[in-house]
């Protein structure tokens, strides 16, 4: 009988002669711990830098259009509601386009379907500065949202590839240090190039989505060389550590394969997505209704207009934001409670935010920053529950299904909150709105079912020596 998902050959090989012996022969012949350990650490040096980096650009290119916010309303006259709506409609094409370009990854490989993730939507990007009015706005978020759909979901499945469970929610936790480093460093950036003196006859902003995209492109080109598929294909590893590693990955797989969905299309059925899909998306409604909206928030604490000042302060919330996004993980991974502590970390966000509109603007900064920070490092502890849960092929349609559907949220933020303003009649209601929600979210995971894989005893103490 056919497996009911399709393994690598290289993998199907290693995992093969991990599992010769017997149990009891199993120390004469199995790659050793130290081997294990010595090819993550090897992995972690190596990756984490260069997909944090992709990540920071991903975010920021995404993202940077709130910065440049007032700007192109003065020299364009896009108005409030064209920008919300704008700022939503990446996430439809990007939603759309999620599934199939996970599969293709899983197919052909990271380093070549990354490469060519970053290099479209950097093009797409730069296109940006060619906005002339809210159809052109529209139709260039489109096709950002089609180029740059996968490239998360991707990330997702590729950490999958390289590092075990033990360690998987502390290394989503570094990879989403490129949201707040994208601020952080990001903010700055796009508020002097905002306030720099125009040249050749473009607007700042013209330049700033410019020079932003143009990273993009580089980077993607860099990463075709840069980025190995999988551990069988690394040369800085020794074939030791090649296959303890890849030996340790296989029998994780058949191990979730026991509990994973068989196919594809048992995906849209399986009422574990379902919860997975729902609450990522409130997750990203609240994220993206604070992202959007961050530089205008700074902008009325301050009473200045956005620019180089706004774009340092703004990064103070980032800066909170860093330190738990590493903190938050750990904590979760050792102490094994991730869907808890995700939820107390989103319900004190909702709390924060919750609060923001009601206090004065020196502790509105803090406020701002513990909402951010929250929502930050919830996510990273989201993403080990439905790694644990999914397997082989349904964990690449599976993570695609999850981030796409769930990334609407990212549509609905901004348009909700233009909504709830507009229909209570003031510029608070959306802001309370969408603090709701994140308190909403935060039962919903406690009340969720624990999704995380439980291996046998046996094999549980020997992955937590």
């Amino acid at each position: 009988m056919a497996s009911k998902d399709a393994e690598p050959a290289d993998a199907v090989k290693l995992r093969q002669n991990a599992d010769v012996t017997s149990p009891g022969d199993s120390s004469l012949f199995s790659p050793s711990e130290d081997a294990q350990d010595r090819a993550v650490a090897k992995a972690r040096r190596r990756l984490i830098p260069f997909l944090l980096l992709m990540y920071v650009i991903s975010f920021l290119d995404r993202a940077n259009i709130g910065f440049a916010k007032q700007a192109m309303q003065a020299s364009v006259g896009i108005s409030e509601h064209a920008f919300a709506m704008a700022a939503g409609l990446f996430f439809i094409t990007y939603a759309v386009f999620e599934l199939p370009s996970n599969l293709i990854l899983h197919r052909v490989g990271a380093r070549i379907w990354m490469a060519r993730i970053m290099v479209t939507w950097g093009v797409a990007s730069m296109a940006t500065m060619f906005v002339t009015g809210s159809a052109s706005f529209y139709l260039l978020r489109l096709l950002l949202g089609a180029a740059e759909a996968g490239f998360f979901p991707g990330v997702i499945l590729y950490l999958t590839y390289w590092f075990p469970r033990k360690v998987r929610g502390e290394i989503v936790g570094l990879i989403y240090f490129g949201a707040p480093l994208a601020f952080i460093l990001g903010g700055p950036i796009s508020g002097l190039l905002l306030q720099m003196h125009p040249h050749f006859g473009l607007w700042n902003w013209q330049w700033m989505f410019l020079m932003e995209g143009f990273a993009a492109v580089a980077v993607g080109f860099w990463s075709y060389w840069f980025l190995d598929s999988r551990p069988t294909d690394a040369r800085w590893l020794s074939a030791e550590e090649k296959q303890a590693l890849a030996g340790l990955l296989a029998r994780e797989q058949e191990e979730q394969r026991a509990h994973s969905p068989a196919q594809i299309i048992s995906l849209f059925a399986d009422l574990r997505i379902a919860e997975f899909v729902l609450i990522y998306a409130l997750i990203q409604v609240s994220v993206y209704g604070a992202v959007f909206y961050l530089p205008s928030e700074v902008s009325a604490i301050l009473h200045r207009p956005t620019g180089i000042a706004v774009g340092v302060v703004s990064a103070i919330p980032w800066l909170c934001a860093l330190v738990a996004a590493f903190c938050v993980p750990w904590l979760a991974d050792k102490l094994r409670k991730h869907r808890q502590l995700a939820s107390a970390t989103l319900f004190i966000s909702g709390c924060a935010s919750l609060a923001l509109p009601m206090v004065p603007p020196y502790l509105g900064l803090a406020a701002l920053s513990i909402a951010i920070s929250g929502l930050i490092a919830a996510q990273p502890i989201f993403w080990t529950l439905p790694t644990n849960y999914l397997a082989g092929r349904t964990a690449a349609g599976g993570l695609a299904i999850i981030n796409a559907l769930g990334s609407v949220g990212g549509f609905v933020a901004p348009n909700v909150k233009v909504w709830a303003d507009q229909f209570f009649g003031s510029q608070r209601a959306g802001t309370f709105l969408l603090a709701a929600i994140t308190i909403l979210n935060a039962g919903l995971i406690a009340i969720t079912g624990d999704s995380n894989y439980r291996a046998s005893p046996k094999r549980n103490r020997g992955e937590n020596k």
